[in-house]
Formats: structure tokens, sequence, C-alpha cells
């Protein structure tokens, strides 16, 4: 839900005026493990991305200078060849589900917010997701949920949300709270 919103605001901005980070950009590169390997690897942990890198982009962005941000090819679970050239913005959103469990990315941003979404909501999105956009099986996609994306949600990411300004409820359908981010947004990009 997180990256819907984002490229709806990335969408009512303007590009020059704001830029939109993913953190599943951002899974370590795992080109050197054996496709075998690479599929068994957990990646719903904090350790499964680089957050320093993410980190020190978030510092170039914020300096003015424009980052290469990695793809992530989740095919072969791996970095994809090739970077995306993001240039500098007046407003930087990052949307992924573990970035507050990175205490050096907490004290980069200026405003977090957790998108409170019912695990049931999360689940039928992950089967349509990874069905359709990256070849996943239904039984493959469920072996993972129970294996390790549900027990990662209650270790990693619902304990994160403590650290956010604001928690969206309602599968980020609370729409006073949206105005309040979208009106935010526009006054830091009009001026």
């Amino acid at each position: 839900m997180a990256a819907e919103i984002s490229q709806q605001l990335a969408g009512e901005s303007g590009s020059n005026q704001l830029a939109v980070l993913a953190e599943d950009s951002y899974y370590r590169d795992q080109s050197h493990l054996p496709m075998a390997q690479r599929v068994q690897t957990d990646y719903d942990r904090p350790d499964a991305f680089d957050h320093e890198l993410l980190a020190h982009h978030l510092l170039e962005l914020r300096a003015g200078r424009a980052i290469q941000m990695p793809q992530y090819d989740f095919c072969l679970h791996t970095r994809a060849p090739g970077t995306v050239a993001v240039p500098s913005a007046r407003v930087i959103l990052v949307e992924g589900i573990l970035l507050l469990s990175s205490a050096a990315l907490r004290q980069i941003f200026d405003v977090s917010i957790f998108v409170d979404t019912p695990l049931d909501i999360c689940l039928l999105r992950r089967i349509r997701r990874d069905m359709s956009e990256r070849g996943r099986s239904l039984d493959s996609v469920i072996d993972q949920y129970e294996r390790t994306v549900r027990p990662a949600y209650f270790a990693h990411v619902n304990p994160s949300r403590e650290y956010a300004d604001m928690v969206l409820a309602h599968d980020g359908q609370n729409h006073t709270a949206l105005e309040t981010i979208r009106m935010k947004i526009h006054r830091l990009t009009d001026t």
C-alpha cells in the first residue's frame, strides 16, 4: 500500500519536485550465490537489504547530487544489471516495510509514516503481485509467507511502528491523514 501511496503522491508533484526510492531496490546483490541458495534466502529480515547504501544515497540526494539507484530482479533473486538515475528533488519519499528497523535510516528521515494494513490484505496483495509480476506459484508464495513473511512481520515490521511519526491506519484509506501528508508535500514542493 505504501508503494501505491508514494506513486500517487509523486504523480501529483512532478518529477523534479519529488523523488521516490523503493527499499526493494536495495536488496543485497546475490549474484555470487547459486540460484538454489538465493531461493532459500530470507528476504524478510532487515539484513536482506543494503540499508547502508540507501542511507548514503539519501544523504547524496539531500546534498543536491543525483544517485544511481540499483534495480532488483525478483525472478533471479539478485540485483539486475544497470541502475536508474534519480535526480535530487525537494522531497524524497522512501517506501518499504523494513525502513524503520534501521536506526541509521531513522536518523535521516524528517518524517516517518507506518502504513498499517491487515495481514489478510497483505497476503492477498502478495499472492497477486508475486504470481503476476514475479513468476511465483501459489504454493511458493504461501510457503514463503508462512516460513518468513508472517514471522518477520511480528519480529521486525510491526515493532518498527513505534518509531513512526504517524501511523496511517485503515489500510491507507484514512483520507484525512492522506490529505495532511499531501498538503505538507505540496507546501514543500511549492516553495
